[in-house]
């Protein structure tokens, strides 16, 4: 269910490219969404969104870390993840280094469009 909420939001944006694109051109580890235009979340650029239906605790975090986290930022940059079921607050600390951790999908998000429509 938060993936389809995920997806009908990022649907309604121009310019993600979902997983099964960027597996479509080869890449072997890839986020969920990818933004072709990136856009700011809490003051932090984010190029990629990656949604986990489970709580995030210490030894899952850590592993996603390991196996996927930072891989997708060597790779694309920045990025957000989303645990739907809540989060260890103590593991967002990578947000200054590139990973962001959220338990919801956000509301704060500044696209460049918009912020080029107010000026």
């Amino acid at each position: 269910m938060a993936r389809i909420v995920l997806e009908r939001f990022l649907q309604e944006q121009e310019g993600t490219i979902p997983e099964e694109q960027l597996r479509a051109k080869g890449y072997d580890k890839t986020p969920d969404f990818i933004l072709e235009v990136p856009v700011a979340v809490e003051g932090h650029i984010i190029h990629w969104i990656e949604s986990k239906a489970s709580f995030g605790d210490e030894c899952s975090h850590q592993a996603y870390l390991n196996d996927q986290f930072w891989s997708y930022w060597n790779r694309f940059g920045p990025g957000l993840v989303i645990y739907w079921y809540g989060f260890i607050e103590e593991l967002d600390c990578h947000r200054e280094r590139g990973i962001l951790l959220k338990d919801c999908f956000p509301t704060d998000i500044v696209t460049l469009r918009h912020s080029m429509a107010q000026h």
